[in-house]
């Protein structure tokens, strides 16, 4: 028996995507964005309000970074949502977030978040949907694994669940890519 609960906007897993960019003075900001993933190869696409900060940014500098929240930065995280760039501009600090210049593109990497997309922007689509070229993923060491690549584990991404309004960690293994469903051939 399945319950219906009508028209909403809910997906799992969304994840939790902390945007960064340089405004017109070169000050870092970040927002957290529910709404985006993978356009194309090598490509991301966020969804946000041309009235936020940080579409403003994007649309001048031509680029951003897209780190994923951690389970060890939800507060941090879920403030630079709560808090606008456009009223708030010392939201980086109050988060405790710090920068530096990401060496690919005009725009910060987020130092307390191990991963990072760094982007440029290559158009934004006629419903307003942003699309980035990836120019580069960058890691902290403390999250790679034993062999070399980004272990999921050690990095403890969040989703979001907006049926509940809460944020669940991720990274437990559960199978094998293009290979378990093999022995259903």
């Amino acid at each position: 028996m399945r319950k219906d609960f009508g028209k909403n906007t809910w997906m799992y897993p969304l994840p939790v995507l902390i945007i960064g960019t340089y405004d017109e003075d070169g000050k870092p900001n970040a927002m957290n964005a529910a709404w985006g993933g993978i356009y194309d190869t090598n490509q991301v696409m966020l969804c946000l309000s041309a009235a936020h900060k940080t579409a403003k940014n994007i649309n001048l500098r031509k680029a951003f970074t897209v780190s994923f929240a951690t389970a060890s930065h939800v507060a941090a995280c879920d403030y630079v949502g709560l808090a606008s760039g456009n009223n708030t501009p010392d939201k980086m600090e109050k988060a405790g977030f710090t920068t530096e210049r990401s060496q690919f593109v005009d725009a910060p990497v987020i130092n307390e978040l191990p991963m990072a997309l760094e982007c440029t922007l290559n158009h934004i689509n006629e419903d307003g949907i942003i699309v980035g070229d990836i120019v580069n993923v960058s890691a902290d060491e403390s999250i790679l694994g034993e062999n070399g690549k980004i272990d999921p584990e050690k990095l403890q991404p969040i989703a979001f669940d907006p049926v509940n309004n809460g944020y669940l960690v991720l990274g437990r293994r559960v199978g094998n890519a293009f290979s378990d469903g093999k022995a259903l051939k």
